[in-house]
């Protein structure tokens, strides 16, 4: 995600009887601003450490404060559980945790992504969470991308790199639609299943988006409008115990980058 500046801010509640805080500060381009009042100096420096290791130290905001508040059993290891991977897929985006009262807002790049992201939240809480999830999907540039791609799967020979005849169609229609947002970063991301050592197929989807942005050059794309990762096996789409699923999760993304 080379060019997509994750905008955050994460709203801190410990119970209802937690002190008055101001409302949170307007995150800047790449920062993660975390503020509200939490019950001790342990719950701060664990909540810190965790987000530093996701989004790195130099982009975490410190506004927290320290206050005698009541939180809920566990409260702070719940916590934990929200700031995982997923929640860098939301951009211009909040999440407020009040006592056991969870709200996401924020844009993400798709219907699926807007699910997904709720769903595995609450899954990760017990049941007397309650999650509102206020995320949208994100601009028109990404509907057109999605729309053109229309759930088709872009193939590769086995095993390679190497774009069959049907995948190499499928991007070139998806050149078109490129040229048609022109001035905005995309991010092509590769995916595998999980069959096979998880490094390899890492080194795998890298390679396969890469020979996407190759194609694409060759079709007039600039290479400039194009970052590329590989998220290998560690972001699937379907059921990897299945032919069907495991042939879903072999794919390539496409986002635009905020």
């Amino acid at each position: 995600m080379r060019y997509r500046a994750s905008l955050l801010s994460l709203c801190l509640l410990a119970g209802a009887g937690a002190a008055q805080v101001p409302p949170p500060a307007s995150p800047k381009p790449g920062q993660i601003v975390v503020n509200g009042t939490v019950p001790d100096e342990a719950s701060k420096a664990a909540l810190l450490g965790r987000l530093r290791e996701l989004y790195g130290a130099e982009r975490v905001v410190d506004q927290l404060g320290i206050g005698s508040v009541s939180v809920p059993p566990n409260w702070g290891g719940y916590v934990q559980k929200l700031i995982g991977p997923n929640l860098k897929l939301i951009s211009k985006g909040q999440i407020k945790v009040d006592g056991n009262n969870v709200s996401l807002r924020g844009e993400v790049a798709n219907e699926a992504q807007r699910q997904q992201i709720a769903s595995d939240i609450a899954t990760s809480l017990n049941p007397t969470y309650t999650v509102n999830n206020g995320l949208r999907v994100s601009a028109a540039e990404q509907n057109l991308l999605d729309q053109t791609l229309a759930m088709r799967i872009i193939e590769f020979d086995s095993g390679k790199a190497t774009l069959t005849a049907s995948g190499r169609g499928i991007l070139d229609e998806m050149a078109a639609a490129l040229r048609k947002v022109q001035g905005k970063k995309v991010e092509v991301i590769g995916h595998t299943d999980n069959v096979g050592l998880r490094q390899s197929n890492l080194g795998l989807s890298q390679a396969r988006a890469e020979a996407v942005r190759l194609y694409l050059g060759e079709k007039g794309i600039s290479p400039d409008m194009i970052a590329v990762s590989g998220q290998g096996p560690d972001r699937p789409v379907a059921d990897n115990a299945g032919a069907d699923g495991r042939a879903r999760n072999r794919r390539i993304e496409f986002r635009i980058a905020q």
